[in-house]
């Protein structure tokens, strides 16, 4: 008999081959059914989306990554509808030319502000009163001229006495005294006797300043302010040449209340009220939300229309903690207005200044 050899090998390697090519397809079509469940999860998502009642929120979505595409779709739509929006009021403007109706203003905090009973009419009459006999009218009525002595904390850094210098190459008539550990009660009696009508102290923390006492003298009143946002001149782009010794012109925006009132005028009187236009320097006080923005600016002529502004420096914020009857007096001291900032700061459209 003639026995044949048949080769087990091959045998083993073809169905091999076959396994390979039939695990190969398995994954193709269940990545294949991977990708249809997901695009169907997305179609009943945004299906779900459109069934949303009325007064459905997205919060109440308890699944975190379906939660965040419901967010960030409803965002889209409520940007297109905007969009849509002010592509209509725009062609309703274009065609109707000079008849168009008056563009709507935006709703702000400071447009939405709380109506303050203390809100100052400069034509009141009981305003006027308190403004010829209060601690400033010897300055408005030109008797006195403003003399102001610059002191700091005890052992201030070299940053604090750099904006203590800057700041009295902006007031006039300023000078700047190292402190000398004595007390606040001491230098009072002594700044009166030599007739000076300010004293501003500036406080550091981490050779920051960060507090501000302004005192007016004799009577007073004591400001305490937090200082915040300190930018020195070297520290400004773009800033023009140090400020010249004329007297700058003084600029109080928005100090509305009888509190802000009295606030404006404690900054007023740090100034000669003869401005020297020659030397066309301005000094800003802007009150926005009650914190008061500090510039100082150079204007410049460019032609008969035209005028352009510098920015000299130093420039900070400052934020009103209280204001106080008579000179500095921690312990003993009248206050006339303390801030309270549970209370106060509760209402974000409701400003005291």
């Amino acid at each position: 008999m003639d026995i044949t050899e048949v080769p087990t090998n091959q045998g083993s390697k073809s169905k091999k081959k076959k396994s390979k090519k039939s695990m190969k397809a398995n994954t193709k079509v269940k990545n294949v059914e991977v990708e249809e469940e997901r695009s169907a999860a997305v179609e009943k998502m945004t299906e779900s989306a459109a069934a949303f009642p009325p007064t459905f929120s997205v919060s109440e979505i308890k699944n975190k990554q379906r939660r965040h595409f419901m967010f960030m779709k409803l965002k889209q739509e409520k940007r297109k509808q905007k969009l849509q929006l002010k592509k209509k009021r725009r062609k309703e403007r274009e065609a109707l030319g000079d008849k168009a109706p008056p563009k709507e203003v935006p709703k702000t905090i400071e447009n939405q502000r709380v109506f303050d009973e203390t809100t100052v009419d400069p034509e009141d009459e009981e305003v006027a009163f308190d403004e010829g006999t209060d601690e400033f009218s010897a300055y408005f009525n030109g008797l006195t001229n403003p003399k102001v002595l610059i002191t700091t904390s005890d052992r201030p850094r070299g940053r604090t006495m750099r904006f203590c210098e800057q700041l009295a190459s902006v007031i006039p008539n300023a000078h700047v005294y190292y402190r000398r550990g004595l007390a606040l009660k001491r230098i009072i009696p002594q700044c009166v006797a030599r007739n000076f009508t300010y004293l501003i102290v500036v406080n550091e923390d981490r050779q920051v300043p960060n507090g501000l006492v302004l005192c007016h003298l004799p009577d007073g009143p004591t400001a305490h302010f937090k200082v915040s946002s300190v930018r020195l001149r070297k520290e400004m782009k773009r800033r023009g040449k140090d400020p010249t010794e004329h007297y700058p012109e003084v600029i109080l925006n928005n100090f509305t209340t009888r509190l802000g009132h009295s606030i404006g005028r404690l900054f007023a009187a740090l100034f000669p009220q003869n401005p020297q236009f020659v030397g066309r320097q301005v000094a800003t006080f802007h009150n926005q939300r009650d914190f008061i923005f500090f510039r100082f600016h150079r204007y410049i002529f460019k032609n008969e229309k035209k005028v352009g502004i510098q920015e000299l420096g130093p420039r900070f914020t400052l934020k009103l903690r209280s204001l106080q009857k008579g000179t500095f007096d921690s312990k003993y001291g009248e206050y006339e207005w303390v801030l309270k900032r549970h209370e106060m700061d509760a209402c974000r459209r409701k400003f005291q200044l």
